[in-house]
C-alpha cells in the first residue's frame, strides 16, 4: 500500500493531550492543581501569533490551549482581581511558569520536538 492509500485509509488523529501538574500552585493551594493542556491547530497558532506578536503570545497560546481548568471563568477573575484571562494568567502565574506552560502546549502541537526522521535508502 502507498502512502496515499494509507492516509486515506487511516483516521483522522486526534489533537494530543496532557496533564501536568502545578508545583508552586500545588504547594499554595493544599493539593495538586492540574492543567489539561491540548495541542493546537496550525491555523489556530498562527492567528495568535498574528493578533499578539509583540508581546503576550504565550499568554494566548496558554489560554487557547488549556482545556481544564476553565481559565476564562468569572470566578478566578474575580478571585485573581482580574478583567480579562490573561490579566488573570499574569497575576496568577509566575513568569516562568506561563512560559513552561506555553512550550508545553507548543510541544504538543508539534514545535519543539522533531516530528519527522530521515529515509535511509537500502
Amino acid at each position: 500500500m502507498d502512502t496515499l492509500e494509507l492516509l486515506l485509509k487511516g483516521d483522522r488523529p486526534n489533537m494530543p493531550e496532557k496533564e501536568i501538574k502545578l508545583k508552586r500552585l500545588s504547594k499554595a493551594c493544599g493539593g495538586d492543581i492540574i492543567f489539561r493542556l491540548r495541542a493546537l491547530s496550525f491555523n489556530r497558532v498562527a492567528e495568535i501569533k498574528n493578533s499578539h506578536a509583540g508581546g503576550d503570545m504565550e499568554v494566548h497560546i496558554l489560554l487557547a490551549g488549556v482545556i481544564s481548568p476553565d481559565l476564562k471563568s468569572e470566578e478566578l477573575k474575580q478571585k485573581y482581581n482580574a478583567v480579562t484571562p490573561s490579566e488573570m494568567i499574569k497575576t496568577m502565574l509566575l513568569p516562568g511558569e506561563i512560559e513552561d506552560i506555553s512550550r508545553e502546549i507548543e510541544k504538543l502541537s508539534g514545535y519543539r520536538v522533531t516530528t519527522v526522521e530521515e529515509v535511509k535508502k537500502k
